[in-house]
């Protein structure tokens, strides 16, 4: 009985989504949620499709050495950005979704001015370290020509932030639109910019440092061009035309400590995602990272295409108790559900997708895509959750898990890659694997755990 009326009550659902739809009617919370779903599954849907065109125009033309080294600098450069970044977004939509909630703009603009103040300063921070390190870390950690690349990566730092701060305000307002209108720019802008440069580049007989630094160059006027696009639209916010109110020192000291759990969870995420190419980068030749990077590339899209958690923050801010664990409940059906389907025609399907996606030049693809496939049932569900804590200001949970799945991630990928390694590349490879997927079980399990223990 409980079966069927859960089914019933699914379906009288689904006709009251569709009914909404065709009658334009977004009103109330489930219509923001509708609404906000909508532009934001077309955002990710463009992103990810973008994302996915872009890296098989890069791995064709580059090849699996240069796509490697190309994956092995952007890699290193998401890790400065994590600097700059310190939680910040996170915090900016809770506070001040929280605040334009209660219609309180004045303290809402308020709570974005000292946030922006901070960004700036641990940018520049990001930016300098990142600038006065990348000699080492091309010459001595890497042994790998990858100094020009790191160079042009301090504006590749500096155009993503601009656009990702002016996207968290509109995130904030929830006006997705525009940000998913600012994902179709960029897109669009970097797999034009990105292919001529490549092509101009092997034309004139460029050396493969020189190429790499076009490439991340080209990447950043991308950023920069939505970013312009996204800035010419801020006239529109309204709050930010209103009269700020001034924080006092209990305000500060709460925003700064839900800054630094969540700059904890959003440094240790990146790290958390990106150690296993970092790491392999020490070891293994370019070549075994470019095969890697075109498999986790694939999983990466596919998995970002089954969930659209981001969506929720806003809404989840706003409700109540009852009403937020209700939601996550059909949200864990639903994304669990797409991610076991995808996973088994992933499995199933991997030679086809490899070879129509790279070519027969990353064969050796094939397997790591059928290995990493089970990351498609965890990633998305993994980002539901952390939308969840985040949205209950529960930021510490996250952060408690990322560390310890972090650290968990760093000496898997050492134990493993150093001891697979007399084995020959390849196997140092697949022991990375290996560690991303032990390492992001042992992350779920442990927010389900605390879920289940939080709503208890």
């Amino acid at each position: 009985m409980n079966i069927k009326k859960g089914l019933k009550e699914e379906k009288n659902i689904f006709k009251d989504i569709i009914e909404r739809i065709k009658k334009r009617d977004f009103s109330g919370n489930t219509g923001i949620v509708l609404k906000n779903t909508i532009y934001q599954t077309t955002g990710s849907v463009v992103a990810k499709i973008g994302a996915l065109i872009f890296t098989i125009i890069l791995a064709r033309l580059l090849m699996p050495e240069l796509f490697g080294l190309y994956s092995l600098a952007l890699s290193t450069i998401m890790l400065f950005t994590s600097f700059s970044n310190i939680g910040i977004g996170e915090t900016f939509v809770t506070f001040v979704s929280k605040e334009l909630g209660k219609n309180n703009k004045s303290k809402a603009k308020a709570y974005a001015s000292y946030l922006l103040k901070i960004k700036i300063i641990f940018l520049i921070v990001a930016l300098l370290t990142l600038l006065f390190s990348t000699k080492f870390i091309s010459d001595v950690y890497y042994q790998k020509p990858l100094f020009l690349a790191l160079i042009a990566g301090i504006f590749y730092i500096l155009f993503f932030e601009l656009g990702n701060f002016l996207g968290f305000i509109f995130q904030s307002t929830n006006d997705f639109k525009t940000v998913a209108q600012k994902e179709i720019i960029f897109q669009f802008s970097r797999i034009i910019l990105v292919p001529l440069a490549i092509l101009l580049s092997l034309k004139y007989s460029l050396s493969n440092e020189e190429v790499l630094f076009y490439v991340i160059l080209m990447l950043a006027f991308s950023y920069l061009i939505s970013s312009l696009f996204i800035l010419s639209k801020i006239k529109k916010i309204d709050f930010i035309r209103t009269e700020k109110e001034k924080l006092n020192k209990n305000k500060k000291d709460k925003i700064n400590q839900f800054l630094l759990i969540t700059s904890v969870l959003v440094f240790s995420g990146i790290f958390f995602s990106l150690i296993d190419k970092v790491m392999l980068g020490r070891f293994v030749e370019a070549e075994y990272i470019g095969y890697y990077s075109a498999a986790f590339g694939l999983i990466s899209a596919l998995s970002a295409l089954i969930g659209f958690s981001s969506v929720l923050l806003p809404i989840f801010s706003r409700l109540d108790d009852k009403k937020i664990i209700k939601g996550m409940r059909r949200s864990i059906k639903i994304f669990f559900i797409l991610g076991i389907c995808m996973f088994l025609i992933t499995l199933i399907f991997a030679p086809i997708g490899i070879n129509i996606a790279y070519g027969k030049n990353y064969v050796l693809s094939i397997g790591m895509l059928r290995f990493l496939s089970p990351l498609l049932a965890i990633l998305p569900l993994i980002s539901l959750y952390n939308i969840y804590f985040i949205s209950r200001r529960k930021p510490i949970i996250i952060a408690k898990m990322l560390i310890f799945s972090t650290i968990i991630n760093i000496v898997l990928n050492y134990i493993l890659i150093s001891s697979f390694i007399k084995y020959g590349y390849l196997m140092a490879v697949y022991g990375a694997g290996i560690a991303t997927i032990i390492s992001q079980f042992i992350y779920l399990f442990g927010l389900m755990f605390y879920k289940k223990n939080f709503n208890n």
